[in-house]
Formats: C-alpha cells, sequence, structure tokens
C-alpha cells in the first residue's frame, strides 16, 4: 500500500485531533504492509513527521490567534474553501495510486481512494455550542466529504451508528476504530511528581481533576453546581483543578470559576504543556468528567491509564471508553454527581477497585492497535 496522510492538524496545541494524527502518522509508519508513507500538510509533502511542540509558545500562540481571526471573518473563509481545493487537486493529481487519508472530516478533491475520520458530529448536533462561522464552514466541507470518500472512521461505535443514521450513509463504509492514550500517562512515583506540583502549587493526591476546552458542551456549569454542594471543608482539601483552553462561549462560565477561585476551592490552569500535563493527571486525587457529548472521551482514558479514580457523564461515547471502571450517573443530574464525587474523594474502597479496574479498561487501547485496524480499513479500501 502507498498511503498520504495529512498531518494539517498536527500544530500547537496538539489536542484531540491533532494528538489522534500525531500518533496514527508515528505508528502507521511501522506497518509493514505499507511500502510508502507521505505526509501532507497545506500544499506540501513531507517523509517526515514535524514534532509539534518544539514551537514556542508565545509564536505558537500567535499563529493560533491569527487562525482564529481569520476564522471570524466570512469572507476569509469562503475564500479559502473556494481557492484551497484546486490547489490541493493540482499536488495530489500525480498520486492516484496511493490512498489518501484525511483525519480530521476533510477531503481534498483527490482521484484515488479516500478515507476520512469523522470524530464527533457536534457541527450538527450541537452547533450551538460552536462559533457560526466554524459551523457553516465544517459542514459545507463534511458535505463535500460524503461525496468524496470511499470509506469513513469514527473512533467509537456510538459515533460510527450516529454518522450512519444523521447522514444516512451505509453503515457497513463506516468503521470504528478507537483511540488510545500516550504511553506518558501512566501511575507515577511521589519523587516523580514533586518537581512540576510544586510548580502549580499542588499536593499530591490533594486535588479534583477537570481537563477540557472551557466550553458549554462540556458541562462544567453542573460540575461546578455539584462541587459547591460538598462540605465546604471538602472542598478546601481537596479543590478542583480546572485545566483547558477558553472556548467558545465560555464568558459566564469563566465568570463563575473566578468566583469560586477568589473562595479558595477552584484553580484554574489554562493551557498546560504536554510534559506537564501527565504528571498532573498521576498527581489527582479523582478525575471528573461530566460532558454532555464526547466522539470518544480521550481525558477519561488518560486519567484511568494514570491510575486515577474516574467519575464521569453516561452520555454518548463515554460508557463505551470507561467499561465499568468509572463511577457514572446522567450529566445533568448534579446531585448524584456531587454524592459520587464525595465517594470518589473519601471512600477507599471503591477508589482501589477503580484505580485497578481503570489500568485495566486503559490497557485495552493502544496506538499501535489504532494504527493497524486504520491500515485494515485502507486494505479494504483498496481491494
Amino acid at each position: 500500500m502507498k498511503v498520504i496522510l495529512s498531518i494539517d492538524p498536527v500544530r500547537f496545541p496538539l489536542t484531540g485531533i491533532g494528538r489522534y494524527t500525531f500518533e496514527l502518522a508515528r505508528h502507521l509508519k511501522e506497518i509493514s504492509q505499507i511500502e510508502q508513507l507521505r505526509f501532507f500538510s497545506g500544499y506540501r509533502f513531507s517523509d517526515d513527521l514535524p514534532e509539534p511542540m518544539l514551537s514556542a509558545k508565545v509564536s505558537a500562540s500567535s499563529r493560533v490567534n491569527l487562525r482564529s481571526t481569520i476564522l471570524k471573518s466570512n469572507v476569509a473563509v469562503e475564500m479559502y474553501r473556494l481557492l484551497s481545493p484546486p490547489l490541493k487537486r493540482y499536488v495530489l493529481s500525480s498520486y492516484s495510486n496511493h490512498i489518501y487519508h484525511g483525519p480530521n472530516f476533510y477531503l481534498p478533491p483527490f482521484n484515488g481512494p479516500s478515507v476520512c475520520t469523522f470524530h464527533d458530529l457536534s457541527m450538527f448536533t450541537w452547533a450551538h455550542c460552536s462559533p457560526p462561522e466554524r459551523v457553516r464552514y465544517m459542514r459545507k466541507e463534511i458535505a463535500l466529504t460524503l461525496k468524496r470518500a470511499d470509506m469513513l472512521i469514527t473512533d467509537s461505535e456510538y459515533t460510527r451508528q450516529e454518522v450512519a443514521s444523521y447522514f444516512n450513509w451505509p453503515l457497513e463504509k463506516i468503521r470504528a476504530v478507537p483511540l488510545a492514550c500516550s504511553s506518558d500517562f501512566r501511575p507515577r512515583r511521589p519523587e516523580e511528581l514533586s518537581s512540576v506540583l510544586r510548580k502549580h502549587n499542588l499536593s499530591l493526591g490533594g486535588y479534583s481533576l477537570y481537563v477540557g476546552t472551557i466550553e458549554p458542551r462540556k458541562n462544567l456549569d453542573a460540575l461546578l453546581d455539584a462541587y459547591a454542594m460538598l462540605p465546604k471543608s471538602m472542598r478546601l482539601q481537596w479543590p478542583l483543578v480546572l485545566i483547558g483552553f477558553h472556548g467558545w462561549r465560555s464568558e459566564q462560565l469563566h465568570a463563575r470559576i473566578e468566583s469560586a477561585v477568589s473562595e479558595g476551592w477552584v484553580r484554574y490552569l489554562g493551557f498546560v504543556n504536554a510534559d506537564e500535563l501527565p504528571l498532573i493527571y498521576a498527581g489527582a486525587r479523582i478525575f471528573v468528567f461530566p460532558s454532555l457529548y464526547e466522539g470518544f472521551g480521550l481525558p477519561i482514558l488518560e486519567a484511568m491509564a494514570s491510575g486515577i479514580p474516574v467519575v464521569c457523564s453516561n452520555a454518548s461515547t463515554l460508557p463505551e471508553v470507561a467499561g465499568d471502571a468509572a463511577a457514572m450517573c446522567e450529566p445533568q443530574d448534579v446531585d448524584t454527581l456531587s454524592d459520587l464525587i464525595k465517594m470518589g474523594l473519601e471512600d477507599d474502597i471503591w477508589r482501589n477497585k477503580a484505580i485497578n479496574k481503570g489500568i485495566i479498561q486503559a490497557a485495552g487501547f493502544s496506538w499501535q492497535r489504532c494504527a493497524e485496524e486504520t491500515a485494515a480499513v485502507y486494505r479494504e479500501v483498496i481491494s
């Protein structure tokens, strides 16, 4: 097989889809049946995968801000949407003997076989939680992708069924290929954590943790409500640490967070670099993730792999990822969520069982398996 993999998502900050693309690219290089693997970014090919975290945070942040500014301009977005495909078609025109994989919803015009990964349908089913200009852009591009793709890949069986139903797409032309987490997420010795925890003024086992974008879809209002119901002494003993970028329509959430920070029971760390994040996971007392909708739910896998008990919602894909290792409840059931958090903080019997089950559950997911199952999709398309 000869494969072209788009690596456009591999950029700062390396979250979600960027991490998926980066790890998939690394592990596809180890698949013996792939005789040639070329990476495609923008309008150029490369045989080498860039290290996304080598960029300085300041310059990378500037690129993020520039990209955000462009996305807010309807004219700029539409010009890019119309002018980019012909250029990509020209560059790709002599590669029709390859299979093209778009790992982030998009497929350019291509004369050979093509596969695309759909991570979720939030641009359709949760459109009110994203900027309207992004929704318009993605909906137009996804419509074109559905015309161009020979097969689709999803991160979960839940999303596979959802995509088939929503678009009336043949279920037999969609394959669910689960994601994984980096081997950096693992149980750690206290001495491995001390410097990073000290840097962020955290203590080992002295905080609850949430990791994800600060946005309405993550159901953080319910999390703050549930945490506020805990006894004040418990909240101060185990403050809630929030890690993640500002999302869209998050102003009211940040006002609530600032208020809780001033009361001493919430800490907001913003973005944390990839070297430190696994250590902050491993130092937590519990991980809490009450999201309303996910395409996979990678943070709960990272927490389980780190040996941290998980409390999460039972929405969308999360039961598929967590198995029976997490304590789950309906995402809007604030009373039960608060009770489960309390149990996670205090009940050592449950905690030990959850830690052991979580490590076993997380071990069932690997990037090697993801790459092998992705390569099997390539073979199926070619045949």
